[in-house]
């Protein structure tokens, strides 16, 4: 399985927080290659696409922050009109929930799913690749 490792770092939802974040991986020499953040009442999550995440988890730990790290899928998008909807569809068909979506660089996508073995069955089978973080990060 091609998965990636994906960070998710709980910070505060105060201003400043994604800049300290951000800063920290830019100092500690960290590309982000994708992001998103997702807030709620008490915190936020960043969750990050890095091409260095042993070194990038270390470095925000290093400063306090709380951060763990999972296995995702990263797709590159039949780039067409309903390119997203198809995939999702298909993915959720086969009962695999979903739990969050978003973009990275170009048209690749994160998929944190249920079952990342039964996801990637499926969508190896589709008009799309799989990508791995060297395509991620450009190596």
């Amino acid at each position: 399985m091609r998965c990636v490792t994906q960070l998710a770092v709980t910070i505060s939802s105060d201003d400043g927080s994604v800049s300290h974040a951000t800063r920290l991986l830019g100092d500690a020499g960290v590309d982000i290659r994708g992001f998103s953040v997702s807030d709620s009442v008490d915190h936020s999550t960043l969750r990050l696409i890095v091409d260095q995440p042993v070194e990038a988890q270390a470095a925000l730990e290093a400063a306090g922050m709380e951060v763990t790290s999972s296995e995702v899928i990263v797709i590159a998008l039949p780039d067409h009109p309903g390119g997203l909807a198809g995939v999702l569809r298909e993915v959720a068909d086969a009962g695999v929930s979903i739990r969050y979506v978003y973009s990275l660089v170009s048209s690749f996508v994160v998929l944190n799913v249920s079952s990342p073995e039964r996801a990637c069955a499926l969508l190896e089978c589709r008009p799309l690749r799989i990508v791995s973080l060297a395509e991620v990060v450009g190596g």
